[in-house]
C-alpha cells in the first residue's frame, strides 16, 4: 500500500535525510506497520518523437519497432484482456505503455512493451504524472514479435527488463503459434494445446491455444 505524494518536488524538499531534486516525485510506502518515505525518479526527456510505431531507446541507440500485422494486433488484444481479467483490482494492464530503465552505471533506456502489467503496489494510482513514464519496468511485460525481429536485440530487451524490475517477459511468436516465458531463472518455450502456469506469479496460466483461435 502506498500513500503518494503526486506533485514533482519544486527546489529540494527534505526526505529522510537526503533532499528530493525537481526531477523526483515523493511516495509514501507501507512495509510492515511503518511507513516509508523515497524518492521516485521522473522520467528524462530523451528527445524520443511520439510516432507509430513507437522508437524505442536501447543502449543509447534508437530503434523504430516494426509495423505490426493483423495477426499482431489480434494476439497483442488478446494476451492484454488475458492479463486484465487476471489482474482485476491489483494493477492496471496496458498497451504500448512506455517505461524508462537506468541500468547502473549506464544510460537511460526507453521500452515501449506490447502488453505491459504495472502492480499498484509498484506503481500507485496517484501518482500522477509520473505514472504515465515510469521510471520502472512492468511487473509483466509482453512482446509481440514481427518476422523481421532479432533474437540478439529481444534478449537485449529482456534484461534490461528484469534491471527494471520485471519479474516476467511473455514473447509470443504469431507466425510458429509459440510462446515463451521468461523469468530470472529460465526460459520455457510452450506450444498449442499447452496451458503453462507462470512459476512467478502461481495463479497466471495461459492457454496457448486461445490467443491464437482463428
Amino acid at each position: 500500500m502506498k500513500e503518494v505524494i503526486p506533485e514533482a518536488a519544486r527546489g529540494r524538499q527534505a526526505v529522510g535525510r537526503r533532499f528530493l531534486t525537481t526531477l523526483e516525485v515523493m511516495c509514501r510506502e507501507k512495509i510492515g506497520d511503518s511507513w516509508v518515505e523515497h524518492a521516485m525518479q521522473i522520467a528524462p526527456n530523451l528527445g524520443i518523437p511520439e510516432v507509430k510505431p513507437a522508437i524505442e531507446s536501447i543502449g543509447g541507440r534508437r530503434i523504430q519497432k516494426v509495423s505490426p500485422r493483423s495477426r499482431h494486433s489480434v494476439v497483442q488484444l488478446r494476451l492484454g484482456a488475458l492479463l486484465a481479467t487476471w489482474a482485476g483490482r491489483r494493477g492496471q494492464v496496458g498497451t504500448e505503455w512506455r517505461c524508462y530503465v537506468a541500468p547502473s552505471g549506464g544510460p537511460w533506456s526507453s521500452l515501449v512493451p506490447d502488453v505491459a502489467y504495472f502492480s499498484f503496489a509498484r506503481l500507485p494510482r496517484d501518482l500522477g504524472e509520473a505514472r504515465e513514464k515510469p521510471t520502472l519496468a512492468p511487473d509483466i511485460a509482453a512482446e509481440v514479435l514481427s518476422p523481421d525481429d532479432r533474437r540478439s536485440l529481444l534478449d537485449e530487451k529482456i534484461a534490461l527488463y528484469f534491471r527494471g524490475g520485471t519479474k516476467l517477459v511473455i514473447v509470443v511468436n504469431p507466425e510458429r503459434c509459440k510462446i515463451e516465458m521468461n523469468d530470472r531463472e529460465r526460459r520455457s518455450d510452450f506450444e498449442l494445446g499447452e496451458s503453462p502456469r507462470c512459476s512467478v506469479f502461481l495463479d497466471l496460466r495461459i492457454d496457448v491455444s486461445e490467443l491464437f483461435v482463428d
